[in-house]
């Protein structure tokens, strides 16, 4: 059922976009306007493809981009779709199979996260080195149920699913770009949409959290189920150690990231650029 979902969603997107994009972009919240970098777009709002849920979030334009970025070929999802709206999963997911069919092999899933570790400030960028997915946190994973092979195999390994190889290339772009604090650390994703208690804040800390938000494991546990490489960042919107004493809201959230988005969108296209002189 789910391959055949996907195989329509492609199907649909190849007869407005043929072009092969091999690297795929997932913008989080704040973030979509990289989208803007993206030459000679072709766009798809959310609604026109099959089986693509909708974006209901501020911040999230719920559209489908494909076009050339610093000379390769990429496909940008500007908005993504959370767990905390409703959707399934599968649902949350099914984008990340679509661009492994139309061609990516690189996926760059992005996020808007609160800082855990109190080394980070808002505006800092952390390279997500691994990742914390609790099912009693969080829900379930996307690839409980039956597992289709065209996918890929039952049990994938997920211990090494931020390529080392990519972070280092990550960490080379940065030093073109100038003002960017760039951190590498443990991502933890919870459900949301409510933001942490601060007892939750310090028990996330203790277990060895740097950064928290409400996305991007699932998109990058089905990522390395179908053989791509993922490096995932978290762009730092806010201090989340646990000792705050304001309260922090999703407006300001997306303030931070508007203000953090040009040099966040420089060290995406450094990143692409680089990605284009080796083997994608």
């Amino acid at each position: 059922m789910i391959y055949e979902q996907v195989m329509e969603a492609t199907q649909a997107i190849r007869l407005h976009a043929p072009q092969k994009p091999v690297v795929g972009l997932i913008l989080g919240s704040g973030l979509g306007d990289l989208a803007n970098e993206i030459e000679n777009p072709i766009a798809l709002s959310y609604e026109d493809i099959p089986h693509f849920a909708r974006s209901t979030v501020p911040g999230h334009a719920g559209r489908l981009l494909l076009g050339s970025l610093a000379g390769v070929q990429v496909v940008a999802m500007q908005g993504r779709f959370h767990l905390y709206e409703g959707y399934s999963a599968v649902q949350v997911t099914l984008p990340v199979r679509v661009m492994r069919q139309l061609g990516v092999q690189t996926l760059i899933v992005t996020n808007a996260a609160g800082g855990v570790n109190p080394a980070y400030k808002p505006g800092d960028v952390m390279l997500i080195r691994d990742h914390i997915f609790l099912p009693g946190m969080v829900g379930m994973s996307p690839l409980v149920g039956p597992n289709d092979e065209r996918f890929g195999v039952r049990f994938p390994a997920v211990a090494n699913a931020y390529g080392a190889d990519l972070r280092a290339l990550a960490r080379e772009a940065a030093t073109q770009c100038s003002g960017l604090h760039l951190h590498e650390g443990v991502y933890t994703m919870v459900v949301g949409p409510q933001f942490e208690s601060k007892a939750e804040l310090r028990f996330l800390r203790l277990i060895g959290t740097d950064a928290v938000g409400m996305s991007t494991v699932p998109e990058a546990v089905i990522a390395k189920h179908m053989d791509m490489r993922v490096l995932g960042m978290s762009l730092i919107t806010n201090t989340a150690t646990g000792d705050e004493h304001e309260e922090v809201d999703h407006v300001s959230v997306l303030e931070v990231a508007n203000s953090a988005r040009p040099k966040f969108a420089a060290l995406a296209r450094e990143i692409v650029s680089r990605l284009a002189n080796q083997e994608l």
